[in-house]
């Protein structure tokens, strides 16, 4: 077993191990969230009527089955102080919310941050306080593990940050290098990018839990456009031909980041030696998503046609002076026109039929559009330039 997968199998081991012993000393079913309230692990039950409890619970059963619990839930929750909390927090039931069974929250903190909670069905008697003094010094265990694991994750968004944002060759060789010593063996294995954009982030280093992507090897934000972020995850694949693995990982990340995002996945490829390249596609997908949303909200690096090239050009490429006119507001409705009838391969009874408007109506439009440009839709290289400028003014 390489290094990174030793590790992650030993925090994973350890935190069932912990929460097993709080369940014991409660005598109740126990689970562990982190912060972001994704499971980590969760006790076994010990009995049908503990098992048709939670059952009757939809908001633990959700939690279970689907490895979080949704941002509602989680404010709801947050509303009883579990954030500042440095002591159990009993939490009383509200069937309007879903919560039909009291809750006992012990918040798991390091060195005076909140990492985690332990959550248990509260009951009648309930646990005593010699019980929960028992579970609490648990819990303080379960935080200086989840620290440790922090710690680790940390290493690897240093090293994949610095190969992506590497600008010299020699930079990028050394960052990978450095990257592949911390995968150990897997890191010769085939992987994937993916690369979320924009990532609604509070900081640089706010990103989800490897744990809660299954076959993600390490993650880290980087700047996208002028004031915003992006993450960019690196994905171990079954195959170099089988993108699903990302494809999940992209899924789940676009759920956290809300509808406003979109993500492009690369090409598979063996080993890490062409990660910047990878990155490249990975980033110019998203884009393609974002700019175009039939794209997306997942965009495989070979689905998006024509944008594989006009993604590559500098900054700027799309104001060419012939199309310039179509790109003021008075004008708005002439540049779909002729988008959409060049998307039609020129067919004025698609185009016209897509629009919704009469074939003379489109003529109309026609015609101003080559008065303002300049330029003969006849010709073969006119529609060309004017194809890819009005594409290209998407991204």
């Amino acid at each position: 077993m390489r290094e990174n997968d030793r590790v992650t199998a030993d925090f994973k081991g350890e935190y069932q191990e912990l929460v097993d012993e709080i369940s014991e000393l409660l005598g109740a079913p126990a689970t562990l969230e982190n912060r972001d309230f994704e499971l980590i692990a969760f006790g076994a039950y010990d009995s049908e009527d503990e098992l048709d409890a939670a059952a009757l619970d939809p908001v633990r059963t959700r939690s279970i089955l689907t490895r979080r619990s949704t941002p509602a839930v989680r404010s709801w929750f947050e509303g009883f102080g579990i954030t500042r909390a440095t002591a159990p927090v009993r939490i009383p039931p509200a069937p309007e919310a879903g919560v039909h069974r009291g809750r006992v929250c012990l918040p798991v903190r390091h060195r005076g941050v909140v990492l985690g909670y332990v959550w248990l069905l509260d009951g009648d008697p309930g646990p005593s306080d010699d019980q929960l003094a028992g579970a609490m010094e648990v819990a303080g265990r379960i935080g200086a593990l989840l620290a440790d694991e922090a710690r680790h994750g940390a290493g690897l968004t240093r090293e994949l940050r610095a190969v992506l944002a590497a600008d010299r060759d020699w930079q990028r060789d050394m960052a990978v290098a450095e990257l592949r010593a911390a995968l150990g063996a897997r890191a010769d294995g085939p992987h994937a990018v993916v690369c979320v954009a924009p990532w609604p982030s509070a900081g640089p280093d706010d990103a989800p839990s490897l744990r809660t992507l299954p076959g993600a090897e390490a993650l880290c934000a980087l700047p996208w456009g002028t004031d915003g972020r992006c993450l960019a995850v690196l994905v171990r694949l079954r195959s170099a031909e089988t993108p699903a693995p990302a494809a999940s990982v992209a899924g789940r990340l676009l759920e956290r980041a809300g509808g406003a995002s979109a993500a492009g996945v690369a090409a598979g490829r063996a080993g890490l030696a062409e990660l910047g390249a990878a990155w490249q596609e990975a980033s110019a997908a998203a884009r393609a998503a974002l700019a175009e949303p039939r794209l997306g909200p997942t965009a495989p690096w070979a689905s998006i046609g024509p944008y594989r090239l006009l993604t590559s050009l500098p900054p700027g490429s799309a104001d060419d002076p012939a199309v310039r006119a179509l790109s003021t507001p008075a004008h708005r409705e002439l540049a779909r026109t002729a988008e959409a009838y060049l998307d039609c391969a020129g067919q004025a009874g698609r185009t016209a039929a897509r629009l919704g408007i009469h074939r003379q109506t489109l003529y109309y439009r026609l015609s101003r559009v080559e008065q303002l440009t300049g330029l003969d839709l006849d010709d073969g290289e006119d529609r060309l330039l004017l194809h890819m400028a009005l594409k290209a003014r998407r991204l």
